[in-house]
């Protein structure tokens, strides 16, 4: 009597261990498989800004590896909100992921209140590319250079205002801050990406910008815009007469953003994987780096998702500290 329930928890015992190891060997099978339809790319910015760029470039180099067609979608609006709706109400297969700057984690969910946790329901696949931003200007300002900037700025109090790319981004965090580290009182004026903003920029509407390298470097040769400084650390191959805030004596205006890869947090960790270990292959390729240093973009670093996840979570303690320190209030 007494061994037939050993002998019913041995069944039991074998009966999981086996499904353990059947689970275990399917993983790497399934990756094989993966993935079985095209894939998606959300862009959280409309197209022809930065994150667009990255994202088809990508895009380009990762079909081939992955065997299905990668297609990008633009879902600017709303500081990314639209992407990630449509990313997290997608099967969450590794079919649909989602291209944004780190901004989308680390900057915004201080300005807006998101219907999704950051650090729970996405998680950071690969950093595609990283660079500073650039303030830019409407020739007509009477300023050539950024102390002369400064000076008119402080000589209208109130008068001046700047775009950014969008409210809660790295491109509105660094006008707060050029307030605050020069005694200025520049307005802030949110766009829906890099486009229109720059459209008001180069038409006076709004005289400055800080903007991704990208976009507003065809302007700046063209001579429709004028670069007063970088945020870069060094001064960058595509703008090198173009000095940086900390050589100029400000480097609290310092700062370096990165375009990322997300996907929702509990895809499977095979497809995972299998993304992250394709798109690490595209980035290694000399062609897309050479694409990107001529968008004054560097490739992104091979870290792993945890490490992408804790710098993230560093940047938004960083960035709510600046919040608070300029008694910052969403608009």
């Amino acid at each position: 009597m007494n061994a037939l329930p050993r002998i019913r928890c041995a069944v039991r015992n074998t009966l999981l261990l086996t499904g353990a190891t059947l689970a275990v060997a399917a993983s790497p099978a399934w990756a094989q498989g993966f993935p079985t339809k095209p894939v998606r790319l959300l862009v959280s910015a409309p197209a022809g800004g930065t994150s667009d760029m990255v994202a088809r470039m990508v895009a380009e180099g990762l079909a081939p590896l992955l065997g299905q067609p990668v297609v990008v979608e633009n879902k600017p609006g709303g500081l990314g909100a639209i992407a990630m709706q449509d990313l997290l109400s997608s099967p969450h297969d590794g079919h649909t992921l989602i291209v944004a700057p780190n901004a989308l984690v680390s900057e915004v969910p201080h300005t807006l209140k998101p219907k999704y946790d950051p650090f729970k329901d996405i998680t950071p696949l690969a950093e595609l590319a990283r660079s500073g931003l650039v303030l830019v200007g409407n020739p007509s300002l009477p300023a050539r250079n950024l102390i002369e900037l400064m000076a008119h700025v402080k000589a209208n109090p109130g008068k001046i205002s700047y775009a950014s790319y969008s409210a809660g981004t790295m491109s509105h965090v660094m006008g707060m801050q050029m307030n605050k580290v020069a005694g200025l009182e520049m307005s802030h004026v949110g766009y829906k990406g890099s486009p229109p903003a720059l459209v008001d920029v180069m038409g006076g509407h709004v005289p400055l910008m800080f903007d991704g390298v990208a976009t507003s470097l065809p302007m700046i040769r063209s001579g429709k815009l004028r670069a007063y400084a970088v945020s870069a650390p060094k001064r960058l191959s595509v703008l090198p007469e173009v000095p940086t805030f900390t050589e100029l004596g400000f480097p609290q205006l310092e700062a370096i953003g990165w375009i990322g890869m997300f996907a929702a947090s509990d895809v499977p960790a095979a497809a995972q994987q299998k993304l992250r270990e394709a798109t690490l292959k595209v980035l290694q390729q000399p062609q897309l780096r050479e694409r990107l240093k001529e968008l004054g973009q560097d490739a992104g670093q091979p870290l792993t998702s945890e490490q992408l996840g804790a710098g993230l979570r560093k940047d938004s303690e960083r960035v709510g500290e600046v919040l608070r320190s300029v008694n910052y209030q969403p608009e």
